[in-house]
């Protein structure tokens, strides 16, 4: 059809009505959502650029959903930096969905859990989710020895020597033996972000070496790690977590998901003990 005979055709056709089509109200239903088997809240630190990123890449399980909200924190990480997290973890909880349900709430700071004490962490959760399942990374990788059995930790950080010093008797006080230790030493958690992951799995692989080293626990919720478990398990043959490695099968388990997470190495075989 010509140009001139489509325009004669709307011509004759009459004005076009300008109102739509009102179908009215349409029936619908609701399902579980995206969370139908599991909702998981998460707390997270201001300058966090990893832990969101490794959750994604860990927890693609259909009707499982995580759920975030940041509080502020310094970008040096000192005893008292990480002292003053405290108070600000309720408010930032009371943000994950308000009023919908969550079945587990966790904390994403390993040296503030650390530092605070997992149990002080756990009641400014509840003053926001009263009676939640709560996990820290360091909930989560006390649960993951326990699991792979492992007694002889190496732990790798990027804090400073002090920070560490603490890690090693919070550890040593829940009856583990942390049989070698080092850090990148990387106090500004913007820097800690970018080590890159060659570093991580180099200094990984000369700690697997140390006397009396059966797992390696990378510390740190900033350090990029996750996706790379299972191939580097593979090469040094030892298992391997870290911070939100651990944390987040730690919240797949309270949350009652049992699944396999193939890429996610030997914990993510496991079910909590």
């Amino acid at each position: 059809m010509s140009v001139s005979a489509a325009a004669t055709r709307l011509q004759s056709s009459g004005p076009v009505d300008p109102r739509p089509v009102d179908l009215g109200i349409l029936p619908s239903e609701l399902d579980g959502g995206l969370a139908a088997r599991a909702a998981i809240g998460l707390a997270i630190l201001a300058t966090d650029q990893t832990l969101e990123h490794e959750f994604r890449a860990l927890i693609r399980i259909p009707g499982v959903a995580f759920y975030e909200a940041r509080l502020f924190n310094d970008n040096d990480i000192t005893p008292e930096t990480l002292r003053a997290i405290g108070p600000r973890i309720a408010p930032t909880v009371d943000l994950i969905l308000p009023s919908i349900p969550l079945d587990v709430v966790g904390f994403g700071c390993t040296s503030a859990t650390m530092t605070l004490g997992e149990e002080a962490v756990f009641a400014e959760i509840r003053k926001a989710r009263p009676g939640v399942a709560c996990t820290t990374p360091v909930t989560g990788a006390l649960a993951a020895f326990k699991a792979l059995g492992a007694k002889g930790i190496g732990l790798l950080t990027p804090y400073a020597p002090e920070i560490n010093q603490g890690l090693v008797r919070y550890f040593t006080g829940r009856g583990l033996d942390i049989a070698a230790v080092a850090t990148f030493d990387r106090r500004d958690d913007r820097e800690a972000a970018r080590i890159s992951l060659a570093s991580i799995e180099a200094a990984a692989e000369r700690m697997a070496a140390a006397p009396g080293v059966d797992a390696i626990f990378i510390s740190c919720t900033s350090l990029r790690v996750a996706e790379a478990v299972a191939e580097l398990e593979r090469r040094i043959g030892i298992p391997v977590t870290s911070s939100n490695h651990a944390m987040a099968w730690h919240c797949l388990r309270l949350a009652g998901i049992d699944d396999v997470v193939p890429a996610g190495g030997r914990l993510f075989a496991l079910k909590a003990g």
